[in-house]
């Protein structure tokens, strides 16, 4: 055996859950490789078959892989834990871990109308005053709003609709490189991520048509501020994609504005473009606090009844104090001239970085959003040579599924005056790199 680790079981389920386990405590690892069919069988005394039906089930759910003479193999994001990032080491400046700059959100304060004693919201899950605004918001930017819901952030809302839409092994076409829990979630949930190539505008048009041409079910895409590659739709854009997707009628379209008020870029959603199932998705938590897990989103009616009776059978509705919390925020004339100046102050950063960071002769892709996404050749060497610096700044590994390596720098704490010192660290950092490269 390539591990240490030693398999057991008598019965498929026996045997899958015995690498589960070996996979949740750390070891069995990302690639490690299981035994061959047969090897196994004969150590654990059962028949083959038993051991081929315990494998399948456990690539049925993205814990591990087939790769033909490879064997099979731990998956490199396993579906029973999410790829965590790295703790940040002390005495570093953390630009790895994408969120905003506390200093330009609001104060959260609960509403102070609490709900009288233990009642369920059941029968009215969402607080209409919240659902006009939440329709005010998006319709503004041009999304339909006949159809409008809530979910508890939107990898909750994303997920639910994946798991009553789909079935364990369909595909999803995902943006690559892309958000890594996302990814995560894909797996997750026993289903495929499919990669599609992105560029400074979003996903490629010709890429996404040869995912549905393998056959996804379901893509999910970001019309602004795409995590962690930056790109943003244009007009040429949005319609080249909308003429793809409508190839696919029966395809599930989600798309996940996560950055929506502090993009620094306009929404050209595909939502408007005729199709039969869509949902448009936004979060609060880059603008109002990571704390308000709160997420709107707007659909077709199919998906709204999918989405809300799956919601009802679990945790009912979201919690109206959340709601009463973001409506005050949404509403508020002193928060909506805060989130202009981080959007402002967002993007002035950003740009900043991009600006050192070309003088210096290095490509950068970050058309909006709080991030950069640095192409290099060797992401251990750069990580591990800014930290030398006093920067920790993400491995682009965990946002990638077949695209070339890079790394991830958040720049939503960044000051301008910092860039200077960053860009010169990292043009030190590739110079130092080279000869590992060899020229």
């Amino acid at each position: 055996m390539a591990t240490q680790y030693e398999i057991s079981g008598t019965t498929a389920k026996g045997i899958a859950g015995s690498v589960e386990r070996g996979v949740a405590e750390g070891t069995l690892a990302p690639g490690a490789a299981l035994p061959p069919v047969r090897r196994l069988a004969d150590e654990l005394g059962v028949s083959p078959g038993t051991v081929a039906t315990a494998y399948k089930e456990l690539r049925r759910r993205g814990i591990v892989v087939t790769r033909g003479r490879g064997g099979t193999v731990v998956a490199p994001a396993p579906a029973v834990a999410s790829r965590r990032p790295p703790k940040v080491p002390q005495g570093l400046r953390d630009l790895a871990g994408g969120h905003p700059d506390p200093e330009l959100l609001p104060a959260l304060v609960p509403p102070s109308r609490l709900s009288p004693g233990a009642r369920s919201h059941r029968s009215s899950p969402r607080l209409a005053r919240l659902e006009d605004a939440v329709r005010d918001w998006l319709r503004a930017d041009g999304v339909p709003v006949e159809q409008v819901t809530f979910a508890h952030g939107a990898l909750d809302l994303i997920g639910r609709v994946l798991s009553v839409e789909l079935r364990p092994g369909d595909g999803v076409a995902m943006e690559d490189p892309g958000y890594h829990h996302l990814l995560d979630l894909v797996s997750a949930l026993g289903l495929r991520n499919v990669p599609v190539a992105v560029d400074d505008e979003g996903m490629r048009p010709e890429a996404l048509r040869a995912a549905l041409r393998a056959g996804v079910r379901a893509v999910v895409l970001s019309p602004r501020a795409q995590n962690p590659y930056g790109g943003c739709f244009s007009v040429a854009r949005r319609d080249a994609l909308a003429d793809v997707l409508r190839e696919a009628p029966e395809m599930l379209v989600v798309e996940n504005d996560h950055a929506s008020e502090v993009a620094d870029a306009a929404l050209h959603t595909v939502t408007g473009a005729a199709l039969d199932r869509w949902v448009h998705v936004r979060t609060v938590s880059k603008f109002l606090g990571t704390d308000l897990r709160w997420a709107a989103a707007a659909c077709d009616p199919v998906t709204l009844a999918r989405h809300d009776g799956r919601l009802l059978l679990t945790s009912g509705w979201v919690s109206h104090l959340l709601q009463e919390t973001v409506l005050g925020l949404l509403t508020d004339d002193g928060t909506r001239a805060l989130v202009a100046r981080a959007r402002a102050a967002y993007a002035q950063r950003r740009t900043a970085l991009a600006r050192e960071l070309a003088e210096r002769g290095i490509a950068w892709h970050g058309a909006s959003g709080l991030n950069l996404w640095v192409p290099v050749r060797d992401e251990s060497a750069v990580v591990n040579g800014l930290r030398s610096y006093g920067w920790w700044v993400a491995a682009g590994a965990r946002f990638r599924l077949e695209s070339g390596p890079g790394v991830r720098i958040s720049t939503a704490g960044l000051r301008p005056a910092q860039a200077v010192r960053l860009a010169s660290d990292f043009a030190a950092v590739l110079g130092e790199s080279e000869a590992t490269y060899g020229g």
